[in-house]
């Protein structure tokens, strides 16, 4: 499996030198093009990075879990999961730990556990995508985007519960 990348770049320049491509000079074109995208996408992706990290080391996020749960177990959702539906539209990293928290606290196998992993599985990195998306192609309104993509979120939360539901009798 070692060889498997090395022989795909060989194949790609041999391919390249036989249709008389120019590798070198055509690499390093689209290398720079890749610098560029970087540099107009930064200034939205360290925002985003900003505010999670700030999400984070607020009490913000517990305040707000602490507020949803009696809504979220009267509608079925167990409250294990409510900060990973809070936390996976915002950060792909942060939801991931959650869902590793989640695991041993509740373990895989358990309802809550369960749900994570589909809910893993069947949603986004919402704002991360729309900053990325979006914002290296230059376009500011977004117009319905987000909510639009916020509704395919929960709708996904309901979605994995009631699936674990039907699938697994929980």
């Amino acid at each position: 499996m070692n060889f498997i990348i090395p022989a795909f770049i060989a194949i790609t320049v041999a391919a390249g030198f036989i249709k008389k491509v120019p590798v070198f000079s055509v690499f390093a074109d689209g290398a720079k093009k890749g610098l560029l995208t970087l540099y107009r996408i930064a200034p939205t992706l360290i925002g985003l990075i900003v505010a999670v990290d700030m999400l984070k080391a607020s009490s913000a996020m517990e305040t707000l879990c602490s507020f949803l749960s009696p809504v979220a177990q009267t509608l079925g959702f167990p409250k294990e999961i409510i900060p990973m539906v809070l936390l996976r539209p915002v950060s792909g990293s942060g939801s991931t730990a959650l869902l590793n928290q989640l695991y041993s606290d509740c373990g895989p196998d358990s309802f809550a556990g369960r749900v994570a992993s589909v809910l893993a599985g069947s949603t986004e990195t919402t704002f991360y995508a729309v900053t990325l998306y979006f914002g290296s192609t230059k376009v500011k309104n977004i117009r319905h985007t987000l909510w639009v993509a916020l509704t395919a979120d929960f709708t996904a939360a309901v979605m994995a519960v009631l699936t674990v539901r039907i699938f697994f009798g929980m």
